[in-house]
């Protein structure tokens, strides 16, 4: 089959590999129909590592994906041959204290699609997963629309363990993917108001449209003068999702005494700092969010009636062929991208 593979530093080619073949019998095959681009990936192709996670060319990422199974293994009853998934692409143990304690998400033998020294992504023609990581999509769902539902579980995720959104006043920095994954379940689930921002103009312009109550360019103005202009007592939550020293900063600015500050931003460096004065005195309750804990089913569910439209997201298309110019545009945020999609020989819908 072919697959996409990163070979150096923003250097990626296609390449004849081996078809994957069932080898256990809660395996599943299968042919791929779309991939979405993740920010994660970008780091991988720009610096070639995220922390400790270091990639050995070559190497292929790509971790939301959705397909059609080819072929199922003799344990499986729940999928067959012709069905539609969304991929869950963390394969955890279920054996490990993590995971019996409920906590998969931090499985401490977890492998994970498109991670290096655990799995090869999902940018190829075919792929084997387990069969209780792959999710039935339900009529009507277009098949590029459920990939994002890899990323909304994050959001759903984060948003289940900030607070009780009714009513809430939320921030979330960073406007991307993962900040609209946000955003939607936010809204969904009953806050008040979502203010965001982003360095990028044409998401500010999404953001707007997609629901947020204000929606700022810090490289333009003061984002928090302007916010809190707006909420004088402060945000109770604020979700930061670009993994920038200057985000956390300001997040800091933004919430009220007894707020809660989300961490699910990625950043490109080991270390990150607090102004401890601010957080102590205010009381600010720090949370890191790890991926997504038993979310993406719900994830799918909100696509398929209609309660988010996680459709909006995907503001580019590419052909499998040209996965290398979806990740230098995303790059350098070209053209106002918010989500690339890859599409699989126009499988994707």
């Amino acid at each position: 089959m072919k697959a996409m593979v990163l070979t150096g530093i923003r250097e990626m080619e296609m390449r004849e590999v081996p078809d994957p073949k069932i080898e256990r019998p809660s395996d599943v095959l299968v042919r791929m129909g779309a991939v979405g681009v993740c920010g994660s990936d970008v780091h991988y192709y720009t610096t070639g590592r995220i922390g400790s996670q270091i990639v050995r060319h070559p190497f292929a990422v790509g971790h939301e994906g959705a397909g059609t199974v080819v072929e199922v293994g003799s344990d499986v009853e729940t999928l067959k041959p012709g069905d539609r998934v969304a991929i869950e692409p963390a394969m955890t143990c279920g054996r490990c204290d993590q995971c019996l304690s409920g906590r998969p998400n931090t499985c401490r033998n977890n492998r994970f699609l498109g991670c290096p020294g655990q799995a090869e992504g999902c940018l190829s023609e075919y792929i084997v997963m387990p069969a209780e990581n792959c999710i039935p999509i339900k009529p009507g769902t277009p098949m590029e629309v459920a990939t994002i539902s890899e990323p909304l579980a994050i959001g759903v995720y984060a948003v289940k363990q900030s607070i009780p959104m009714a009513g809430a006043k939320v921030g979330i920095l960073g406007m991307g993917p993962i900040g609209w994954s946000v955003m939607l379940p936010a809204l969904h689930a009953g806050a008040a108001a979502v203010y965001g921002t982003d360095l990028v103009p044409e998401r500010v312009a999404l953001a707007r449209q997609g629901g947020a109550a204000w929606v700022g360019n810090p490289g333009e103005e003061d984002v928090v003068a302007a916010i809190l202009a707006r909420e004088p007592l402060g945000l109770d939550v604020v979700f930061e999702c670009c993994g920038k020293q200057e985000t956390l900063d300001q997040s800091l600015d933004l919430l009220k005494p007894g707020g809660k500050l989300m961490l699910i931003g990625i950043p490109e460096f080991d270390r990150i700092s607090f102004v401890i004065d601010k957080m102590r005195r205010r009381e600010i309750t720090l949370c890191n969010v790890r991926r997504q804990r038993h979310c993406v089913e719900e994830a799918l569910e909100l696509i398929a009636e209609g309660k988010v439209d996680a459709g909006r997201m995907i503001t580019h298309r590419f052909a499998f062929e040209q996965t290398k110019d979806a990740f230098d545009l995303l790059c350098r945020y070209g053209d106002g991208v918010l989500k690339a999609m890859i599409d699989f020989g126009g499988r994707s819908r």
